[in-house]
């Protein structure tokens, strides 16, 4: 299904009438982010979005995959397999399974490191054997598994559109309830387009706080690659 055209552009009467709904939509997924969650035997890091569609996460998890095996690490993906059949867990063999099986960014994963396919993730975490740290592609909206290193990527080329949630724009939950449970901000693009993403969540931010004038939009800088192997040491 196609994404409404006003979900990207300025608040609009389409996204004014879909309010009421967004808000409960909005509740419930926020609600959502603070269950708690079971911890796997290795340390996550889960790549997410803020937003409905592709954003570039599975470029994402590669980069974060190729940084921890630089530093020793032995990392394994963790995929829901949107697209394929198998409901998992199973572990991805490329030379037996295809994207019907098991979708198709699990099939690029599986050429950079060993990568499980489960619906279930606690049940995935659970046969992901070897790994001294799990990159989860997408599941950061999950609540089933803790997180402890959440990245958060946007496409600045969208960035965050109209900053409302569905179905009153392309936001999956109140986007300070997703930067406050998520440790950086990637954004993909360009350093004008990059800025301007940034500008935009912090007045987005700002929206959704009339009530506390004085409280701060997240602050945005630079995240060093030694920061993600450093959040578990």
């Amino acid at each position: 299904m196609r994404e409404p055209s006003f979900w990207w552009g300025e608040a609009s009467l389409a996204s004014a009438l879909l309010a009421p709904l967004a808000a409960i939509y909005g509740a419930v997924a926020q609600a959502r982010l603070g269950a708690r969650g079971r911890r796997a035997g290795a340390p996550v890091v889960c790549i997410g979005n803020l937003t409905v569609g592709g954003a570039g996460k599975t470029p994402t998890a590669l980069a974060v995959a190729a940084i921890l095996a630089a530093a020793s690490e032995r990392p394994v993906f963790l995929s829901r397999g949107y697209g394929g059949t198998l409901a998992g867990p199973v572990r991805v063999d490329p030379a037996r399974h295809g994207g019907h099986d098991v979708g198709d960014e699990p099939l690029l994963l599986a050429r950079a490191a060993p990568t499980i396919v489960a619906r279930d993730r606690v049940k995935g975490a659970a046969i992901a054997a070897g790994a001294s740290v799990i990159v989860m592609d997408d599941g950061f909206h999950n609540p089933s598994l803790v997180k402890d290193f959440s990245l958060l990527v946007v496409d600045a080329r969208r960035g965050i559109g109209n900053g409302l949630v569905i179905p009153a724009g392309p936001l999956r939950a109140p986007l300070d309830a997703q930067l406050a449970r998520a440790h950086a901000l990637v954004v993909v693009g360009t350093a004008s387009r990059a800025r301007a993403t940034l500008r935009s969540c912090r007045r987005a931010c700002e929206r959704t706080r009339p009530s506390s004038p004085g409280s701060a939009a997240p602050a945005c800088s630079p995240l060093p690659a030694s920061a993600i192997r450093k959040n578990f040491s």
